[in-house]
């Protein structure tokens, strides 16, 4: 942990030097909050799992869309854009609008479905599978049903958020969009990201090695 932290910090001290010459150092302050958030969120997690605790939804999902990773990615991915991300742009995003919600919701269950059998074999944190469950007593496959509902919904939040004026600019959208697409190709029918198979391997070659020339 002592040099995943160092590591980390050198990181942000890189972040730091590259930015400052644009006169655009803020990015990265409010990136190492983002990092703290979720440092924070992990703990709480931790705690439960050492208590053998499962939390209620309402308790699990304000915690877990930041453990998730994709609210800090979506802050930090900012850092290097273009002029048209401004300091109002970071605001924006670390106040939790409607699409990085979405966003990040997409990635927390889909995440939880597709690992959720895995994980039961480990020592791991309640997921959102269990949580649901174990508060409205239903079956397995009545809370991934739910769950896929909440994800559907979620993608109508992002469709939704691009067809309104928004404080945010295109280019951040775009950004978030993307992010939540990584998520689709990676977790439909099985975890690529855990476990990588074929099927990844597949759209990752046709994108890089085999791309089609424009």
């Amino acid at each position: 942990m002592k040099l995943w932290y160092s590591e980390t910090l050198n990181v942000y001290k890189d972040m730091e030097d590259l930015m400052s010459k644009d006169g655009k150092s803020y990015r990265v302050q409010v990136a190492i909050e983002a990092m703290k958030r979720q440092s924070q969120v992990y703990y709480v997690e931790a705690k439960w799992l050492h208590e053998n605790y499962i939390p209620t939804m309402e308790e699990y999902m304000p915690i877990a869309l930041v453990s998730c990773g994709y609210w800090n990615l979506t802050v930090s991915s900012f850092v290097g854009m273009e002029d048209s991300i401004t300091k109002e742009t970071f605001n924006w995003a670390f106040n939790d609008p409607k699409i990085v919600r979405a966003s990040c919701t997409i990635c927390r269950l889909m995440s939880d479905i597709v690992g959720h059998k895995v994980e039961r074999e480990r020592v791991h944190v309640s997921s959102a599978v269990e949580c649901y469950m174990k508060q409205y007593g239903v079956s397995m496959q009545e809370a991934y049903d739910e769950l896929y509902k909440q994800i559907n919904n979620a993608w109508k939040d992002i469709n939704e958020e691009f067809l309104k004026p928004t404080a945010a600019p295109t280019s951040a959208l775009n950004r978030i969009l993307h992010l939540a697409r990584v998520i689709d190709l990676l977790y439909t029918g099985e975890d690529a990201y855990t476990q990588v198979g074929e099927s990844a391997k597949t759209s990752i070659t046709a994108l890089l090695i085999d791309s089609i020339p424009i």
